[in-house]
């Protein structure tokens, strides 16, 4: 009987590793066990020059934009996680075809040759698992989970192959003879795989449904904003001077969000300090809070892109926490690492010259969400985020400035806001070639002193700014232009307090008034 080939093994490593993935998957939405393909496309993208990673992160987002995406940032993780996924499928498809091919030239029963294949495979996923930290901070059975799942799914491919050779297998099950025998088993194969993968994706669902929604009374559901009596008032249309935390921007190295679990997340804190500190969130939060209404952005927001977000931060001061520590007086830097293996450097001279640098712990009063970074993460005022590190795991007091995660990637080493402005809306109002525009602007800690429009290549009008919720959030303005009938290209400009203007880039706008 001939041995089967190429496309026998790549159907059954298909549809065995469409099984592999659901219940991987409603492993980690139930406990936050690992999710391996997507953990193994974190790691593949750790150790790609970082060029190539700044042009995936570019083109997805110049992607989303074109499509017309609504949030930019949800849809180039969910295309992250698809190409996570559709990669493992597609690799398992052709790790079956290339393995039944080489199983031709041998007569013998591939059972034990899987398993040990399978142990080979799950070491390697443990590796990659331990280099991305997600054992020491995952659930207790997260080594075991992975490895065993690795193994099983390895093995079903020695048993599929020996039914498939026409082999009886110590796993049972008639084995395969001839054509008709063969279709038989795959379609049995197809239709076992097919309700497994269909039933634990839809558990996985039901789970991740569950565990990932925000709970809680928030604190701008009982409190007004400071600026609630400002006299100039948003155009309809203007973005929410408040983002709800649903609509937050999230960009990260991440395919998924590290879950934590809190009964053995310390905060630890060494390196050049003679008392060293292990902290668990209810230590951090006995410390004095502070509040602060924050604008975050992302370095790659294309002009008049959605990833800036505004929201009120809580947590504990910086400045305070080094009062707790006896600092070597050589130390002049805090390195924060992620629990993703993520780490930036922070000046201390800066930390002790600025109380609102704090680790967050909440988010408009209610705990930080796990996409955002729960328990932990950095906010430095006056930086992007990609300077600002989510799942914080551990600070090291360092002698020297040393370059952080996206640095060492060829990107900016300082990471400061740059001047930028946003037209969100253009309404015709009742004056015939009358317009309205809302937007918003932001220049991190330098504040916003003028907004101005135009219409097409005309003069440039001011903008009516309204007060900001703080001096680190954006600053929404309206405007007033009186154009002729037709279709107009619409732009704005921003200045910050010092004057200084925008650099290029402006934003906009085509509209038919």
């Amino acid at each position: 009987m001939t041995k089967p080939g190429a496309w026998h093994g790549a159907l059954v490593g298909a549809t065995l590793t469409a099984a592999f993935v659901a219940v991987s998957f409603l492993g980690w939405a139930a406990a936050g066990l690992p999710f391996l393909p997507f953990d193994l496309f974190d790691w593949i993208a750790r150790i790609l020059p970082g060029s190539i990673v700044t042009a995936g992160i570019e083109t997805t987002v110049a992607i989303s934009r074109a499509l017309g995406a609504t949030s930019l940032g949800a849809v180039a993780k969910t295309v992250e996680q698809a190409e996570a996924i559709g990669g493992v499928l597609i690799a398992g498809a052709a790790g079956g075809a290339l393995l039944f091919a080489l199983l031709r030239l041998s007569s013998e029963p591939t059972l034990l040759l899987s398993a040990i294949l399978g142990g080979i495979l799950g070491g390697i996923a443990l590796v990659i698992e331990h280099q991305l930290d997600r054992i020491a901070t995952g659930p207790p059975l997260s080594g075991p989970w992975v490895f065993a799942t690795v193994l099983a799914w390895s093995i079903a491919f020695g048993w599929a192959h020996d039914r498939l050779s026409g082999v009886a297998s110590v796993l049972g099950g008639e084995p395969a003879v001839g054509p008709a025998g063969r279709r038989r088993f795959l379609l049995q194969l197809g239709g076992s795989t097919f309700i497994a993968t269909l039933a634990s994706t839809a558990a996985g669902l039901l789970f991740f449904g569950r565990t990932d929604s925000l709970t809680g009374t928030r604190w701008s559901d009982t409190h007004p904003l400071p600026n609630a009596d400002a006299a100039v008032t948003p155009v309809a249309g203007t973005r929410a001077e408040f983002t709800p935390l649903d609509l937050h921007y999230r960009v990260d190295t991440n395919t998924r969000a590290p879950r934590i679990d809190l009964e053995r997340w310390r905060l630890r804190v060494g390196g050049m300090v003679q008392r060293p500190l292990a902290l668990t969130l209810d230590e951090l939060r006995q410390y004095e809070p502070v509040h602060e209404f924050a604008t975050l952005a992302c370095i790659s927001n294309p002009p008049g892109g959605d990833l800036i977000s505004t929201t009120r931060w809580t947590g504990v001061s910086l400045k305070r926490l080094l009062q707790a520590l006896i600092l070597d007086p050589a130390a002049t830097h805090l390195r924060v690492t992620s629990a993703d293996g993520f780490f930036e450097i922070v000046s201390i001279a800066a930390i002790r010259g600025d109380e609102r640098i704090m680790l967050a712990y909440a988010w408009d009063g209610v705990p930080l969400p796990v996409e955002h970074g729960f328990p932990l993460r950095l906010y430095v005022p006056d930086l992007y985020g990609m300077k600002q590190p989510k799942w914080i795991v551990s600070i090291e007091a360092v002698d020297r400035w040393q370059p952080g995660y996206w640095v060492t990637r060829g990107w900016d080493r300082e990471g400061k806001v740059a001047v930028g402005s946003a037209i969100d809306v253009v309404k015709p109002v009742a004056a015939p070639g009358g317009v309205e525009l809302g937007g918003i602007a932001f220049a991190g800690t330098h504040g916003i002193s003028r907004v101005e429009v135009r219409a097409d290549d005309g003069d440039w009008q001011p903008a009516d700014l309204r007060d900001p919720l703080s001096g680190v959030t954006w600053v929404l303005w309206r405007a007033s232009l009186q154009t002729g009938p037709g279709e107009h290209i619409f732009a704005v400009r921003a200045f910050d307090a010092d004057g200084r203007p925008q650099d290029g880039g402006f934003h906009t706008k085509r509209v038919e008034v």
